[in-house]
């Protein structure tokens, strides 16, 4: 991952340091830890990945290696306590499918994705067409590529649309700490807040 060392140093998604060292380091680490982000707490979905690659027997995850596996041997990694996430066979299949289109696609390099593009449009439609990622969490990941990793090709705000605004505490890509973290989440709640009462008036 392209990064600083201060970056490095400050990466605090997960609230683990060794699962955030992951992490900093893994782009495929990051990009599972963005996927398997739904329906559960945001650190419990990024410290995934460092669970996964010691249940896996390594201190980093291989997309190769995931898209081969047995997928009813990689379904009970996901499933033995604590479970990787409330869902872990949707999940891990979900985590396969992701490998094996990186492997079809980027030969496994999961960086590819992003090291080489020319804009940020062009990011999004990437990041777009991985399996697992629709358009909210492809802008997300893109917010959080330009903010916490550095990766900031031309229009990459723009491209991450409300996530990349300087400042914001919409998601994951502005979580630098537990008081971050603590914004984010109320920020979210509100959201879900907002959304139900549009729903209720509009049922009325």
């Amino acid at each position: 991952m392209t990064k600083s060392n201060k970056d490095q140093d400050t990466l605090r998604i997960a609230q683990q340091p060794e699962a955030d060292e992951l992490l900093a380091r893994s782009p495929l680490a990051a990009l599972v830890g963005m996927l398997l982000d739904q329906q559960v707490p945001m650190e419990w979905a990024f410290s995934g990945p460092y669970t996964l690659a010691g249940r896996m027997g390594g201190d980093d995850l291989d997309a190769h290696e995931i898209a081969a596996y047995d997928p009813e041997a990689f379904a009970e990694l996901f499933t033995a306590k604590p479970a990787l996430h409330r869902y872990p066979g949707s999940m891990a299949k979900r985590v396969q499918q992701l490998c094996q289109y990186l492997v079809a696609e980027y030969d496994g390099d999961a960086s590819a994705v992003w090291s080489e593009v020319s804009s940020g449009a062009e990011l999004r439609k990437r990041l777009n067409a991985l399996p697992g990622f629709g358009t909210q969490k492809a802008q997300i990941f893109l917010a959080l590529l330009g903010k916490q990793f550095g990766v900031r090709p031309a229009g990459w705000r723009e491209a991450a649309g409300p996530y990349g605004e300087a400042g914001s505490r919409r998601s994951v890509a502005d979580i630098t700490g537990p008081e971050s973290l603590a914004e984010v989440r109320a920020f979210k709640q509100q959201a879900k807040q907002a959304a139900r009462a549009t729903k209720r008036a509009a049922d009325k």
